[in-house]
């Protein structure tokens, strides 16, 4: 059965928004959705918004009406399912706290900006990273605000190496939780859209969808 997903990119251009969202309309039309890119907040006032499958939200360091984001909290709160990863959906609208509220985190720091580090899965019995395994990648390390109320997937360590009184600080990479009615995915991986050639990282996101998607 085909399912109706809408992707929104828009904001700042070193996150590839654009390219991203390409990607990910790819992923799901693979998976026998039929999608609708735009690329304007103002998407979210559409009614037909309610009767979604799943929303993908893809705008980064930005602002939004607050029409606009009261109706995709009211969509989503009814039951379309909502995924996203890295900043294009968890660093989109610093003012909107009911936003966070429903993604679950919003981002704050990434020290020493692109560098190695470990993805450790701390849930592997959980279908959207079953038999993936922890894996090194290299990206921005993000350290988030996170709801306590996330079930985490996958972690990472700061080893203090960018800086030094957050060493040993393990953080949620990876996570999925509830808002209203909906199933909510996460993951802090995704850069930019050339991360999508690493496979776990693009794998964890089709699977993420996937589970949102109502």
């Amino acid at each position: 059965m085909t399912k109706n997903a809408l992707i929104v990119w828009g904001g700042w251009d070193g996150h590839t928004p654009d390219r991203s969202a390409a990607v990910v309309r790819e992923i799901l039309e693979a998976d026998n959705f039929q999608v609708r890119v735009e690329s304007s907040t103002t998407a979210y006032l559409d009614p037909a918004i309610h009767s979604l499958n799943l929303i993908v939200p893809m705008v980064t360091m930005s602002t939004i009406a607050k029409d606009e984001v009261e109706n995709l909290c009211a969509a989503v709160k009814g039951g379309v399912g909502l995924g996203g990863f890295h900043g294009l959906m968890c660093d989109s609208f610093r003012n909107e706290v009911e936003y966070q509220f429903m993604t679950g985190g919003q981002w704050v720091s990434h020290p020493g900006n692109i560098i190695d580090y470990r993805v450790n899965i701390s849930k592997p019995t959980d279908p959207i990273v079953e038999g993936i395994g922890d894996f090194d990648y290299r990206s921005e390390q993000y350290y988030m605000h996170v709801d306590p109320a996330n079930e985490v997937l996958a972690t990472t360590i700061f080893d203090g190496t960018h800086c030094d009184f957050i060493k040993g600080v393990v953080m949620p990479v990876v996570w999925k939780k509830g808002y209203g009615k909906a199933r909510v995915f996460y993951s802090a991986l995704g850069h930019t859209a050339d991360e999508f050639a690493v496979p776990q990282m693009k794998e964890i996101v089709r699977r993420g969808l996937l589970w949102a998607a109502r």
